[in-house]
């Protein structure tokens, strides 16, 4: 099963058990952590895209490690004015398990306010 999922604003083609890093993510080392944001899903026959994101779809993931990406220099200057600055940057990522992909199907539909009037 094959899906695209949305973590932290970045799209990501993933399949059960692949490895990947994503920007930092607020879990402990260990934990499993479920994201419903999965833009499409595939299991080989059909293919289900959402608008954003597909109804009662879900992905597991497991947090491996926390760490950093190696260090970025950036450096500027002005031409004959004596001026130069460097600074380093090094961006912070976590190390995910992609452990299961599925579709809840015993979850009920949340209506949307709007579609029935009461708004004006």
């Amino acid at each position: 099963m094959n899906a695209v999922v949305e973590i932290a604003g970045f799209q990501y083609r993933i399949s059960k058990n692949k490895v990947l890093n994503v920007p930092k993510l607020d879990a402990k080392e260990g934990d499993v952590v479920r994201i419903p944001t999965v833009l499409a899903i595939s299991n080989g026959d059909t293919i289900k895209i959402g608008k954003p994101y597909v109804d009662n779809a879900y992905v597991d993931v497991k947090v491996l490690k926390f760490g950093k990406y190696p260090k970025i220099l950036v450096y500027k200057y002005k031409k004959r004015k004596k001026y130069r600055r460097m600074k380093g940057h090094r961006q912070d990522y976590t190390q995910i398990e992609i452990v299961d992909i599925g579709k809840e199907d015993n979850i009920r539909e949340t209506t949307d306010i709007f579609s029935h009037g009461l708004h004006r």
